[in-house]
């Protein structure tokens, strides 16, 4: 029972040569730069669907990897440490000039895939350029981010443990984009900007992916037949999870017209999914301990509330349905044991009590790589 949502990871790049605008002091400045062109056009094929080559080759170029999602991490891996040195050397030179128009004729441009304009595009992605390498830096983290995400979504059926340990590493991914890298690039970011380039983007991010790591646990527990009064608090801790990146949301945007309503939808109808399973297993734990009219109040209203909150996804809509029938059978057969057993009268209202949630897991830290080599520029 996950909704998937693959959209933050369909970001797209235009070219960048760093060699052709950075004017190298030495020949060794010069190679580093080279490489880095090198490291980031692979990624640009890939992102871009740019370049067709055989599962073969692709396997044979990630040093055996067969997934595609590993190939790309792969990929990003081997160009972050670089860009990281490139970006610590900049930095240095603070606000020189000549650096700073380098850095413009780059025109590092990247796409949203969360931004508003960014569903039902005709014309082809918009790309939002921003002459900054923390721009670069802070896009190509956080595709490294949803793709840990996506990775961790396609090996949720076959390994519990190691999916909620990736949806993990992509919270703190998302985490330090949102404290170390994107908090200092605001002040100089564009009215128009991508969403994926601001600090509370990468904060909701690693809400949703702490909020699936907890998902996967839960999955986990129930295997191991955890009692229904615990995986209530659980499913609950995620749904707040996920208010807290709705709150996060609405408080940077206001309405949210510049987020897609997509993205919206997804956050929104996960939180409503997760509410229900709480009510559900909460239903199940006070039916079991004899509280058959408050139980029954419970499903009650959590079918009513569901029901308001149907997604238009058409693929999460027959999730949604399935579990709103497995409630709905649930509160059928509660009602008729207790119109022959029990006779209880049907709680409502204040008579209900207020739902608890537990949260169980945290990001694991990123610690960035940089390869320390001298770089010398003419200036």
């Amino acid at each position: 029972m996950m909704l998937h949502f693959r959209e933050p990871a369909k970001l797209k790049t235009k070219g960048v040569i760093f060699e052709d605008v950075y004017a190298a002091r030495d020949s060794a400045t010069l190679e580093n730069l080279k490489e880095l062109s090198s490291k980031r056009k692979v990624i640009e094929d890939s992102i871009n669907q740019n370049c067709y080559i055989t599962e073969a080759i692709a396997r044979e170029m990630s040093g055996g990897l067969t997934c595609p999602f590993q190939q790309d991490l792969r990929k990003l891996e081997q160009y972050l440490p670089l860009l990281e040195n490139l970006v610590y050397h900049v930095d240095l030179l603070g606000g020189n000039h000549q650096i700073a128009w380098w850095t413009s004729e780059l025109k590092i441009r990247w796409s949203s895939a969360l931004g508003a304009s960014s569903f039902f595009n005709l014309m082809g992605p918009k790309f939002y350029q921003i002459d900054n390498l923390h721009f670069e830096l802070g896009m190509v983290l956080f595709l490294y981010g949803a793709i840990l995400r996506e990775r961790a979504l396609e090996i949720v059926p076959s390994d519990l443990v190691q999916s909620a340990t990736l949806f993990r590493e992509a919270a703190g991914v998302f985490l330090y984009l949102s404290q170390e890298v994107f908090p200092s690039l605001q002040p100089t970011l564009p009215a128009e900007r991508p969403p994926e380039a601001t600090s509370y983007m990468s904060t909701v991010m690693s809400l949703i992916c702490l909020a699936e790591a907890q998902a996967v646990s839960i999955k986990k527990a129930e295997e191991k037949g955890t009692t229904a009064g615990l995986l209530a608090k659980l499913h609950y801790g995620v749904a707040e999870m996920l208010g807290e990146a709705i709150d996060v949301l609405y408080s940077a945007n206001g309405q949210c017209k510049d987020i897609s309503s997509c993205f919206m939808e997804f956050i929104c109808s996960c939180k409503a999914l997760h509410e229900l399973s709480s009510q559900k297993y909460l239903a199940e734990s006070l039916k079991d301990a004899g509280q058959v009219g408050i139980a029954i109040g419970i499903l009650h209203d959590a079918l009513i509330n569901v029901k308001k909150k149907m997604p238009g996804e058409e693929s999460h809509k027959s999730i949604f349905r399935k579990e709103v029938d497995v409630a709905a059978d649930m509160l059928t057969k509660c009602e008729r044991e207790n119109e022959f057993v029990w006779q209880q009268k049907i709680a409502s209202g204040d008579e209900l009590p207020l739902p608890q949630g537990n949260k169980i897991v945290n990001a694991m830290p990123y610690r960035p790589k940089r390869w320390e080599r001298e770089l010398a520029f003419k200036i």
